[in-house]
């Protein structure tokens, strides 16, 4: 159930709903083939799942692969460690 939306509300197309996604019995969830070719995600890779909560529950979870998520956390933390090692 993957619906093609061009550009997005803002024109720039960050975020929108690709797919639906159910989970079976024992809990596992298939990505669509389109979504994963687009994402350049193969078998054997490893992602990251981020969990954003409010009140307590959580509302939100986002996907993403593992090695761009260490890539951001080493682009925003690596001059904060490089100047703590100065000090």
């Amino acid at each position: 159930m993957t619906k093609k939306k061009e550009g997005g509300a803002g024109g720039g197309g960050c975020c929108q709903l690709t797919s639906l996604l159910s989970v079976d019995e024992r809990g596992q969830m298939i990505l669509p083939k389109e979504i994963r070719e687009k994402a350049g995600i193969k078998a054997g890779d490893k992602l990251a799942l981020v969990a954003w909560e409010k009140d307590g529950v959580v509302c939100c979870l986002t996907l993403m692969k593992a090695g761009e998520l260490a890539g951001m956390v080493k682009e925003k933390l690596g001059p904060v460690l490089a100047g703590l090692a100065r000090e």
